[in-house]
């Protein structure tokens, strides 16, 4: 209808593999802003621009109470993040529980972001273990992440690149297209992530996976740069921006005008 009328008409994709309503309306759009590179190839007659995917004030500057006070948290003990997506991830957590004595053992408190679906989301008890369904300050939480374990959103993994946290990716198996086997992808190729499908992913082979990277700080160090080099810090201003010179250039869009 905006094209109809001649109006500037943008459409912002975050996953690496676009939608089937961004490939079927971005030829007939000024400009598709991508969340990632990977994404450009499938639309091949729009114009698009990776301007990232926009986070969070918290996410973009340390704040002065970085602290997990209200978590009880030890403040050097290795600390490993399990995260559901908005949903919840069950599959996942039936996994985490059943593999997180061996971690507790080597020291490492988890904690489980369980979601509101789980029926068995207090099932595990220990001192080192805090589930919840949710937690509102997760850039505080991520940074303080030596590892986290989590579904492969677009959104999620955006947090992890903008707070250079190392990442075991577990993708949802009935995402659209499966989108978040192809978003974990861009961090597996970056070295920034691992990626497990949940049929082949067993309790025994989470369990080692996660020590091992927890005694591996090297590893985690260049998992963290890797994911660094992922973020785009602006993206907002740089949607923002986009949005402009749309406005500006109703009968075409310019790049880099």
């Amino acid at each position: 209808a905006a094209r109809l009328l001649g109006l500037p008409t943008i459409l912002h994709e975050s996953n690496a593999i676009p939608g089937k309503v961004t490939r079927w309306l971005s030829r007939w759009c000024s400009v598709v802003g991508v969340g990632f590179e990977a994404a450009i190839p499938y639309l091949p007659h729009a114009q698009c621009q990776c301007v990232g995917t926009p986070v969070r004030s918290q996410f973009l500057t340390p704040q002065s109470d970085e602290n997990l006070d209200d978590l009880g948290i030890p403040p050097e003990v290795p600390l490993i993040v399990v995260v559901g997506g908005s949903q919840g991830a069950v599959a996942v957590n039936q996994l985490v529980r059943a593999a997180a004595p061996a971690w507790f053992e080597a020291g490492a408190w988890v904690v489980h972001l369980t979601g509101t679906n789980d029926p068995d989301a207090d099932a595990l008890q220990h001192p080192q273990y805090i589930a919840k369904p949710f937690y509102d300050r997760m850039a505080v939480l991520l940074r303080r992440a030596d590892l986290a374990v989590s579904r492969a959103g677009s959104g999620t993994l955006t947090e992890l690149a903008m707070t250079r946290t190392p990442s075991i990716l577990i993708p949802y198996p009935f995402a659209a297209e499966d989108h978040q086997t192809f978003n974990g992808k861009v961090f597996v190729d970056a070295h920034a992530a691992l990626l497990y499908q949940q049929a082949a992913l067993t309790c025994e082979m989470l369990q080692q996976t996660v020590l091992e990277l927890l005694n591996d700080a090297d590893r985690r160090k260049q998992m963290a740069i890797a994911a660094e080099h992922l973020a785009v810090e602006n993206s907002a201003d740089q949607l923002a921006d986009l949005i402009r010179k749309a406005i500006a250039h109703p009968n075409g869009f310019k790049k880099g005008v």
